[in-house]
């Protein structure tokens, strides 16, 4: 038997999910099966998957040795072995905001996977004592947005499953401004507007864009301004007003001003022309318009900047 006491980071949220993170060994099947044979039991009683749980709510497991992880498997898992982080924009006891350059992979799946910036996040706050997973049964620090491999910028993370929840809710009430610095080649009917067209999920991982909605497709609204142009070379500002897959990349390629370097949407020909084989965005400013009110209340109205836009080419 093994008992789970819940803290504030594990409080929140629905029982399976709790035991799904705190005991990933256990298959969800059996997960339901011992829950129906009373073999999982929440204070001491019959519980249901979908119950939400409370700080110093006591959840008893009488199941097999064999499906709950050892220390040094808990540790080994959550914590890599990094010895850097890239730059620190902002940090406070909730939150931290990471710029992450090009050729980082932001989560697991990725070529290398203990270079990804989540375990460079948990290690550097594994090291600064302010992260232990032997102290905590469900939670790790968290990314609350994602950028591609290739695309530097900001990203923000949550130190505490509090701030995820509540910077998770801000993202997807729209409630913070992002903003973008590419380099494009081509041309653009207007040198500012804002752009609506329609969005679908293609093969290979790309995505198609339409004038006209199509099944299955979404709308999207891209908002840009020219700020520099130099021979067949454009430096853009891109505020994403809606956020989908591969947005930016997509819907600039389709009003003809194709990012420089870009593969997959971009010129091979201008890609060749200047030797540029990564895309040249930068996810590089992002200013809170939440409230000013609960947990991070007080980011309400700040803007951070990243200090570099990672460029491999001057405009």
């Amino acid at each position: 038997m093994k008992q789970f006491i819940i803290n504030q980071n594990d409080s929140g949220q629905r029982l399976d999910k709790f035991i799904t993170k705190a005991v990933p060994k256990l298959p969800r099947s059996l997960m339901y099966k011992y829950i129906r044979l009373k073999r999982i039991k929440l204070n001491g009683k019959r519980c249901d998957i979908s119950q939400m749980l409370n700080a110093n709510d006591i959840i008893d497991m009488y199941i097999n040795d064999e499906f709950f992880e050892s220390a040094n498997e808990k540790t080994s898992v959550r914590i890599s072995s990094q010895e850097k982080i890239p730059p620190v924009v902002y940090e406070d006891n909730n939150i931290m905001i990471i710029f992450k350059p090009k050729g980082i992979d932001v989560h697991q799946g990725a070529e290398k996977p203990d270079e990804t910036l989540i375990d460079m996040i948990t290690a550097y706050l594994y090291k600064k004592g302010e992260y232990s997973p032997d102290t905590e049964s469900s939670f790790s620090p968290a990314l609350c947005n994602r950028l591609d491999r290739n695309t530097a910028g900001l990203v923000i993370a949550a130190k505490n499953a509090a701030s995820l929840r509540e910077m998770n809710r801000i993202i997807k009430q729209r409630l913070i401004k992002k903003e973008y610095l590419c380099i494009c080649g081509g041309k653009l009917a207007e040198n500012a507007a804002v752009a609506e067209a329609y969005h679908r999920k293609g093969n290979h991982n790309k995505v198609n864009i339409s004038l006209a909605p199509e099944s299955d497709s979404k709308k999207i609204i891209t908002k840009y301004e020219m700020l520099k142009k130099r021979n067949d070379l454009m430096l853009i500002k891109v505020e994403l007003l809606t956020g989908r897959t591969h947005q930016i990349r997509a819907h600039l390629a389709f009003l003809g001003a194709p990012i420089l370097g870009d593969g997959k949407y971009g010129s091979v020909k201008l890609n060749k022309k200047y030797k540029v084989f990564r895309q040249q965005l930068c996810a590089y400013s992002i200013t809170f318009e939440n409230e000013p009110a609960g947990i991070l209340g007080y980011l309400s109205k700040k803007t951070f900047n990243a200090p570099k836009n990672d460029f491999e080419i001057n405009l």
